[in-house]
């Protein structure tokens, strides 16, 4: 593992359980900051209705994605329950950072540990918490796309993922979005500007 002084560059991470706002707070942030720009993740899983490759992800073959992994190329990956990986490929981050931006990752715990040990000082990570499991449980029903499985799943996940908020930077409780928002924005203001 290289340390933060190996490391260019500046990295903001978000990281939260899914339906906590993470994504919502994410968009408003590269709406608000044109020196920040999102780090496009890779996945095995298939895209979506309307999800376009190089913008939303990159959709790569279990094949293509194994690969990657030998190769080193990727800053960080996991697999999920449903067999999908995910993962910031180390590529994309070094070509946000080289045309002067700020690299915006939405990642989940584990990987947001591993890119924090790797950058240090240079990254500053922030964990976007729901106000309780159960809000956490109507934001997801209400999205629509958990059957009674997955969304069991997501929340026993989402319960381990909380236990592991005060190892990052800061913690925003996503209660109301434009609270939270705010805190978001003093936090990337104070970062990208020291």
């Amino acid at each position: 593992m290289s340390n933060n002084s190996d490391k260019e560059g500046k990295l903001i991470i978000l990281v939260a359980p899914s339906g906590s706002g993470k994504t919502t707070i994410a968009h408003k942030l590269l709406d608000d900051y044109s020196k920040v720009r999102f780090s496009v993740s890779a996945t095995t899983r298939p895209p979506r209705d309307g999800e376009v490759d190089g913008k939303d992800y990159y959709f790569l073959s279990k094949e293509e994605f194994n690969e990657k992994i030998e190769k080193h190329e990727f800053l960080e990956w996991e697999e999920f329950y449903n067999g999908s990986r995910y993962g910031t490929l180390q590529s994309e981050v070094d070509k946000l950072i080289e045309s002067g931006y700020f690299p915006l990752l939405d990642i989940e715990v584990k990987g947001a540990l591993n890119v924090k040990r790797q950058y240090g000082a240079k990254s500053v990570a922030i964990f976007i918490r729901p106000p309780s499991l159960e809000e956490l449980k109507r934001r997801l029903l209400k999205r629509g796309s958990e059957d009674n499985a997955s969304l069991e799943t997501r929340l026993k996940r989402a319960e381990k993922e909380l236990t592991y908020a005060n190892k990052f930077d800061f913690v925003v409780i996503n209660d109301e979005l434009e609270t939270a928002y705010k805190q978001v924005t003093t936090i990337v203001e104070s970062f990208i500007t020291e």
